[in-house]
Formats: C-alpha cells, structure tokens, sequence
C-alpha cells in the first residue's frame, strides 16, 4: 500500500486560530485619533489599539454618545431635556430626568454643599444679564437692581430632587445652565465607553478637559498642558505640564471669554453670591480628581474662591489635587498648588 502523508493544515490552521484569539491583545498596535465638534466646541481622543480596530466603528459610537448627552443638557437647543426643563412654570410639576441628566444634577448638588455654594448650576438668569449666554453679549455693565432681581431666583437649593428620581422647582422662576461641569460629564462618558469597549490605554479631551487611562503607545504616562493664562496665548502655549495616569483634569480661566468697558475687564466667571464676575486674583485654576464632572465643577468654584479658600477645600478631598494661578498687580503669576500637585 502506498504511503500517503498525514494531513496537518487544517491542525495547524485551527491551532493558529486558537492562538490568535488566546492572544486577544498581541496584534499589532497604533495610536488611533479621533477628532470631532460637540457642545459647542472640539473633541481629541487618542486610544492605543490594536492595528485592525476600526476607527469609523468607534468614532460612530462616540459621536452618538456625545449626541445624546448635548440632547439633554445644551441650552442652546429648545428640545434638550434641560430647555424643557427650564420652561417649567410651576411648582407643582414634575419632570423624569433621563439618567444622564440626573447624574449630572446630582454631581451638581454635591458640589453647590462642597464649595457653600461658590458653584452654582443656577446662574442662567446672570450669565444671560452679563451676557455671556445664548443671547449674546451685551457688552455693559448691569445695573444693581437688574443684578438683584436675578438674583432673586438663583440657588441650587431651588431645584428639587426627588427620591422617586423625579425633579422639580421650588421657585416656577429657577433654571439650569450646566455647562460648567456638562464637559466633564460627556468626557466621563467616552472614558466609560472606551473601557467598556476593552480600551486601557486612551486620553480623551473635550474643550480642554481631559481623562487620561494606562499609557501612551511607548509606555510613558500621558501628559496634559495647562495653557497660559493670558489672553493673548496661543491655544498651545503651555504654562505648566502635568503627568496624567487614570485621572481627570479641567482648568478654569478668566482669560478666553470676556468683555470690557473702559480699562476694566469682566469675565464670564461669576460668584453666584454676589452676582458678578469673580475679582478673586485667580486667573486659571486646574483641578485633578478621579472623574472629569467633578473636575471641571471645582475648577469653577475654585475660580470664585480664591487661592485661600480654595486651598482649604481641596485639601479636605480626597484624592483631589489642584492648581491656583493668581496674577499680581505687575502682571506676574503666581502658582499656588495643593500639597500633591504634581507639575514638569
């Protein structure tokens, strides 16, 4: 009988399957960025991947992602959850919040206690009169009455959240502009996407916050630039340098949005007590926590608090690092970090 040879292909082929799939993250890897616009602004996403991910799959994702939040919190747009909340003319009414929303008024509410109220998601009646809002600037200084009558209807004790899950107003004439700390959230968001998805190694910014996991493609942690905080810097002028590993950071500025009258300058910050542009020296305060939401909420109300206060509050968190930068009457600047701040 003649010999014939045993056939093994089919062997090999499964075993190299088997191994394939039992190597899962062994192929190849690149950097894969991914860019887009949403709230009113840009997005970065970089995420080591390996070489046969699909980038278009994954920038769907996020942009359907990103939709979905700006549907819910985007003042600019009549339908939002948030617009619609704000049409809300009585007391009595109650309004089922999607889960993005109510997670959202919840960071909120913790941080108007934290901070005793120097962050306040009510401000929408303010930042309209100073105009800062969807209606445009207005380029003047209100006056004292128009100031008080807004303020009249600002605090977040105001909005009523409900153990059912349901919210509502305890002032008919309250509202919400959550832009401060909505970033944050949709940069949470893709970051629990991504992780999701079995990404370890990504950064993710949307108009200047960031969460960072794992590492860069060469194994160096991730780092973050803190622009200079002067009004003529270039959007990649870098003041500072931070090392970014499975954390969160935003920095707040008076720098960007402003107007002025005469030789005084007004910023879109404004202290929710006194219903004005914040006058506490701090130009830039960058905050580094576990969650991009509560970063971006802090860097607001550290703005508004000043380097003393502001200090003493992030020195209480936990796990929470941040940055103060305070211009002197002579125009230099002046850092004022907490305690484990990390800077190169």
């Amino acid at each position: 009988m003649p010999w014939r040879p045993i056939p093994v292909r089919p062997a090999i082929l499964i075993l190299g399957a088997m191994i394939l799939l039992a190597c899962g993250g062994c192929q190849p890897e690149r950097e894969l960025r991914l860019a887009g616009k949403t709230m009113g602004t840009t997005y970065h996403i970089k995420v080591v991947a390996g070489l046969f991910t699909s980038g278009a799959d994954l920038q769907e994702q996020i942009d359907d992602r990103l939709a979905a939040i700006n549907a819910s919190m985007s003042t600019y747009d009549p339908g939002s959850e948030i617009s619609r909340f704000n049409g809300i003319d009585s007391t009595s009414e109650s309004f089922s919040p999607s889960n993005d929303f109510l997670n959202v008024l919840q960071v909120a509410a913790e941080l108007h206690r934290l901070t005793n109220g120097a962050w306040d998601g009510t401000l929408d009646p303010l930042i309209t009169l100073w105009g800062f809002g969807r209606k445009g600037t207005v380029d003047r200084v209100p006056g004292d009455d128009d100031i008080d009558r807004a303020l009249a209807h600002v605090g977040f004790g105001r909005i009523r959240l409900d153990p059912s899950g349901t919210i509502g107003k305890t002032d008919p004439a309250v509202t919400l502009d959550l832009a401060s700390i909505a970033k944050g959230y949709g940069v949470d968001a893709i970051a629990r996407l991504l992780g999701e998805r079995g990404f370890s190694n990504f950064l993710v910014e949307i108009g200047g916050e960031v969460f960072a996991r794992g590492r860069r493609k060469d194994g160096v942690p991730w780092r973050v630039g803190i622009n200079r905080p002067d009004k003529g810097a270039a959007l990649d002028d870098v003041y500072r340098a931070v090392p970014l590993t499975d954390r969160a950071m935003a920095t707040s500025g008076d720098y960007r949005i402003f107007f002025q009258v005469g030789d005084r300058t007004y910023s879109h910050i404004l202290d929710p007590r006194s219903g004005r542009p914040v006058s506490s020296g701090v130009v830039s305060a960058t905050v580094v926590a576990a969650n991009c939401t509560v970063a971006d909420g802090l860097a607001t109300a550290l703005m508004v608090m000043g380097p003393k206060e502001g200090l003493a509050l992030v020195d209480r968190l936990a796990a929470v690092e941040c940055l103060i930068v305070v211009r002197q009457p002579d125009g230099t600047l002046i850092d004022h970090p907490s305690s484990g701040f990390v800077i190169h």
